[in-house]
């Protein structure tokens, strides 16, 4: 259970890529993994902040990234949420 309550090991800030892509790269894993289902609510921004062990700004631009993706959709007033349609999904609609 620890495991799903803390990600900081995924955070490597001595990497070559942006802390916030390997945050981004790792919500993506989780949803890949199913660990994450469709349509499921992620953990508000302070809790993901303190779960990867990072700025909330920068779980902000995590979550931005994921959203020009496709992948999250936010609610105002309700939170972030996996997107039920994969972007592949979209992206194969809109070259129809």
């Amino acid at each position: 259970m620890a495991d799903e309550r803390s990600h900081r090991s995924v955070v490597d800030p001595t990497r070559a890529a942006y802390v916030y892509m390997q945050v981004a790269d790792h919500v993506v894993a989780r949803i890949e993994s199913g660990s994450l289902r469709l349509g499921a609510r992620l953990p508000g921004e302070r809790d993901l902040a303190e779960e990867y062990g990072v700025a909330i700004g920068t779980v902000r631009r995590a979550i931005q990234e994921l959203r020009d993706r496709g992948l999250l959709v936010t609610l105002p007033a309700k939170g972030t949420f996996v997107s039920e349609r994969p972007a592949s999904d979209e992206a194969a609609r809109s070259e129809a």
